[in-house]
């Protein structure tokens, strides 16, 4: 039997349910690692002096470079595998992570920021792809979901760590602490994470049958006396054949989508601690306000994982567009009481986060395995263009004299616009055994 069809019509193994909980583990780490920045936003903000404007700059640095890192390095992992990028990534995440707080000024702080990014941007696109090959048919999409659900809850857990250590530290514990926990995960991912199956069978490296086998038998799925015959292959590159017929208008509008929306997503996420403070907070305060809009977040995220199981994936990703856009716009209309702040950002950061996870699953349900990398690495990184322009624009609109709940409406209009272009989108054929 091909043994892409066993994986994806047996019960999973524990090596199956293991690698996703190593992929899941390592999308909270990337919640933490781009969420750091806004937890040290108010000390950076008072130590150096800087403005609201400046400041979205910053916070949006390691976002430019996850969107580089998206589309270049999704395609890279396409190439030469999904394991070796999330190594090569870890290794890029901890030196940014520790550079970071060594930073003395605006610039050299982006910068590392920049290179912090990038690392998360290749490192994304990479366990999208390998948690959905991991997992069989029936749990696909849930697998998926779930596995976008560790952002939320990295940003919780790292988020609660980081408002202890900013209650005794300055803002440079916070990259100190995200550069050691990113440095563990390399021997875990050398142990515990081989190569998919599906990208062997694809690319056919040398003794791909033997390790094909090792990995089937970790699984306890029976070995294989041969590989299934080779597929045909294109001779365009992965880039061109994102746009070829069949596939161009899924590109384009889920990158639309995942770009409207991430413009929403990421001005709550980043504005949060800073605009809690304007308000008279202590920065710790700020920070518990973040961790409840992650907590509602992860709920959003695994409710939504649920959901797929018994209801369609479009139009439950528009029905969570829209109700997101309509907490986004309240969020905006709350006073300054911090229990109520809490309430408000974490019902927004249920539905908000929950959109992504949809997203991600729509992004491996839709792209074949010779794409799947560099498709959601396409989609997630010009789609992150919104996380770059989300909090420049709330910065510049802030400087402008426009009040919160006027930012927040204008916000707000990004998840409505995504909701518009899912709409659009006809329902993804599903993909043949094997893809």
């Amino acid at each position: 039997m091909d043994p892409r069809e066993t994986i994806l019509e047996r019960p999973m193994g524990r090596l199956q349910i293991a690698a996703v909980g190593v992929c899941i583990a390592l999308n909270a780490l990337d919640g933490f690692d781009v969420l750091s920045i806004s937890f040290a936003s108010p000390g950076i903000a008072s130590e150096w002096g800087i403005e609201r404007d400046a400041l979205g700059i910053v916070l949006s640095m390691e976002l430019i470079g996850m969107a580089v890192g998206s589309i270049l390095l999704g395609n890279v992992a396409d190439r030469i595998g999904r394991r070796p990028m999330i190594l090569g990534c870890l290794v890029v995440m901890a030196a940014g992570m520790a550079l970071a707080a060594t930073a003395q000024n605006v610039v050299i702080l982006s910068v590392y920021r920049l290179l912090t990014g990038l690392g998360i941007g290749g490192m994304l696109a990479a366990i999208n792809a390998m948690t959905a090959e991991f997992s069989n048919r029936r749990r696909r999409a849930l697998a998926v979901a779930i596995m976008a659900s560790g952002y939320p809850i990295g940003a919780v857990i790292g988020g609660s760590i980081a408002s202890m250590l900013l209650a005794s530290f300055d803002w440079r514990s916070v990259f100190v602490f995200g550069a050691l926990v990113t440095a563990s995960f390399i021997p875990i991912v050398w142990f515990l994470l081989p190569e998919s199956i599906e990208f062997l069978i694809h690319k056919r490296p040398a003794n791909a049958l033997a390790t094909v086998n090792r990995t089937m038998a970790r699984m306890g799925h029976p070995p294989v006396d041969r590989l299934p015959d080779p597929e045909p292959r294109s001779t365009k590159a992965s880039m061109a054949r994102l746009f070829a017929p069949g596939l161009a208008r899924l590109t384009v509008l889920v990158s639309v989508a995942y770009f409207l929306h991430i413009m929403t997503f990421y001005f709550v996420l980043k504005w949060i601690p800073k605009i809690v403070v304007d308000m008279g907070f202590a920065p710790s305060a700020a920070g518990g306000v973040l961790v409840w809009a992650n907590v509602g977040g992860a709920t959003g995220a695994l409710l939504f994982g649920l959901l797929t199981q018994r209801v369609a994936l479009q139009p439950l990703i528009i029905a969570f567009m829209l109700m997101s856009a309509v907490m986004v716009t309240i969020f905006g209309h709350v006073g300054a009481d911090l229990g109520q702040l809490a309430l408000v950002t974490g019902i927004a950061g249920f539905f908000t986060n929950a959109v992504i996870v949809g997203l991600y699953a729509l992004f491996a349900q839709s792209f074949p395995t010779e794409l799947r990398a560099g498709g959601t690495g396409f989609a997630v990184g010009t789609g992150r263009g919104g996380s770059v322009v989300g909090p420049i624009v709330a910065g510049f609109l802030f400087t402008a004299n426009y009040g919160l709940p006027t930012v927040a409406m204008i916000m707000a209009l990004g998840s409505l616009f995504a909701a518009v272009a899912i709409f659009a989108l006809r329902t993804p054929r599903p993909q043949p055994a094997g893809s």
